[in-house]
């Protein structure tokens, strides 16, 4: 458990593909009781149950451009406003761009709220490359396995069903570099507008699960107590 706060947490977590953002971020939500947002799985839920943000949202996606800020930022809000966010959230991955956190910051203020701070995972682009290259998927189940870190049993073998493996384009080394430079020539001015207003804690993710999740707590502040 964790030492109990009588203000709401907002946490941002910041960190490249490959990172290891999800893990943590799914780790945090269970230790901390705070829910993890995600705005690809806001775009998805919205999407599929048809709501007014949705239809908006996929008029865009559907015609190729790019969902507007303000419209990621209010499927965002509403989703703060839900009664499991009262205690706080985890922001996974959003805001991703300048405007969607200067919009953020924005109506969060109006409402009398504030990001408490931003947990920025640094990893060696080394590393990246390696954690994503490595990946390979099932194509009969869609298990997930790595070269390195969990490789199957049998080699281009998926260990559950015994189908075949293979790499997704978005996991071969050349393309995996090329998103890396996309996503930190876009996340560098996001990264200062926070480091600005000092909310920025830099955790390095080259470390275990198990350690960089300690860093996390510690960075928040957070007393634990484990069971004997």
């Amino acid at each position: 458990m964790v030492a109990y706060r009588k203000t709401p947490m907002y946490c941002i977590l910041l960190g490249a593909p490959g990172a290891g953002k999800g893990t943590q971020a799914a780790l945090l939500s269970r230790d901390l009781g705070l829910p993890r947002i995600s705005s690809g799985d806001l775009f998805r839920e919205h999407i599929r149950n048809q709501t007014d943000l949705g239809r908006q949202a996929k008029s865009y996606l559907d015609a190729g451009e790019l969902v507007p800020d303000s419209l990621t930022v209010a499927m965002v809000l509403r989703r703060l406003e839900e009664a499991d966010c009262a205690p706080g959230a985890l922001l996974d991955g959003f805001p991703r761009t300048l405007g969607q956190a200067e919009a953020l910051e924005k109506a969060l203020a109006e409402r009398a709220l504030r990001i408490d701070c931003v947990l920025n995972m640094r990893v060696h682009r080394e590393a990246l490359v390696e954690r994503l290259s490595g990946r390979w998927m099932c194509r009969q189940c869609g298990a997930s396995f790595h070269l390195k870190h969990h490789p199957p049993t049998k080699a281009n073998r998926c260990d559950d069903c015994q189908g075949d493996l293979y790499q997704r384009d978005d996991d071969r080394p050349e393309t995996v570099a090329h998103r890396l430079e996309i996503y930190f020539s876009q996340t560098a001015p996001l990264e200062m507008f926070y480091r600005q207003r000092g909310m920025v804690i830099d955790i390095d993710g080259d470390q275990s699960i198990e350690v960089v999740s300690l860093e996390m707590h510690r960075a928040l502040g957070l007393v634990h107590t484990f069971a004997a």
